[in-house]
């Protein structure tokens, strides 16, 4: 699979958070893509957006560590559980602060996060009503499952079973 998203035809700098990112946003479609470089300690840094992202895939660019997924709607207080999209694991607690507004955290206690000079991308994206939602259903073991409306036909439907150890289903 090759994903090739493209947010917005500039970048910009952002001086949200304690660090400095680069910016390409497309506010209209609710995503952004964040570049950075970690400092070497916990900190935060801007991600254009205009509204809290809700699902976010941060990745360090200059090894092969894992992708770190987090959504808003995984769990732990303040919803800082992240999953890794290369394994089937369930959810864990490495982000040291919440998502917010106009920032997003930049953790350093794991190989993919603020190491320092460690280059890092994250990808953002929130809710856009009949064109993006990111929820959360909890099985109901029926043949047909559970019924999820989402106000639109997906082109793209990631799920994982955070409960349990399990492979992402991609469709």
């Amino acid at each position: 699979v090759a994903w090739c998203w493209k947010a917005g035809n500039d970048t910009t700098v952002n001086n949200d958070g304690t660090i400095q990112s680069t910016v390409s946003v497309n506010q209209d479609a609710g995503f952004s893509i964040v570049s950075y470089t970690g400092i070497g300690s916990n900190t935060n840094t801007g991600h254009g957006l205009n509204s809290t992202p809700e699902f976010i895939i941060f990745k360090a660019l200059d090894d092969a560590y894992s992708w770190d997924i987090y959504h808003h709607k995984a769990g732990a207080t303040p919803h800082q559980a992240t999953l890794r999209l290369d394994t089937d694991d369930t959810t864990r607690n490495i982000l040291h602060e919440a998502v917010t507004a106009t920032t997003i955290p930049v953790t350093h206690t794991y190989t993919g996060g603020s190491a320092s000079g460690k280059r890092m991308i994250a990808y953002c994206w929130h809710e856009v009503e009949g064109y993006s939602k990111f929820g959360s259903y909890e099985g109901n073991g029926n043949a047909d499952g559970q019924f999820v409306y989402l106000g639109f036909k997906p082109a793209l439907l990631i799920c994982k079973n955070i409960d349990a150890v399990g492979n992402w289903e991609m469709y």
